[in-house]
């Protein structure tokens, strides 16, 4: 395997259903604009509020990295 480098990234997804989706709505945006993504981690978990105390939205916190293309 050749020497890369890797570019890491923080995203936070929301999803009104689950913690899943919410991971997986960050990652599936972050592949619309880049390339080689290879790991995504979930570094927390939490959720959204209303007022009346009722969760409104799942939110997952991820680094995710890419391979780095330097010019």
């Amino acid at each position: 395997m050749p020497d890369s480098v890797y570019k890491v990234i923080e995203l936070i997804g929301t999803s009104s259903d689950s913690w899943e989706k919410a991971a997986a709505n960050a990652v599936g945006q972050a592949a619309k604009s880049l390339r080689d993504l290879r790991i995504a981690e979930v570094v927390k978990l939490d959720v959204q509020l209303d007022e009346k105390g009722n969760v409104e939205a799942y939110r997952a916190k991820l680094n995710v990295s890419f391979k780095f293309e330097g010019s």
